[in-house]
């Protein structure tokens, strides 16, 4: 893994605020929302789609995290 120079930052945070700013940024995470902690999966869904819905989950609920770590500075 290559290392990180001494002038970029290492919190992501702001980083994940500027990317996702703005019109397009917040339609990118409506729609990341709706794809995954908004939606339910019937009593029949098999455990791998469990599984893999909550793995989505998690994802989005750290990026949204970041963003607003990011955006409160």
């Amino acid at each position: 893994m290559a290392e990180v120079p001494a002038e970029v930052p290492t919190d992501p945070a702001p980083s994940f605020a500027r990317c996702f700013a703005g019109a397009d940024g917040l339609r990118v995470l409506t729609v990341l929302r709706a794809m995954t902690l908004d939606r339910a999966l019937g009593p029949d869904a098999p455990e791998a789609a469990l599984r893999h819905l909550e793995g989505q989950r998690q994802l989005v609920a750290a990026i949204l995290a970041l963003v607003a770590r990011g955006r409160s500075g």
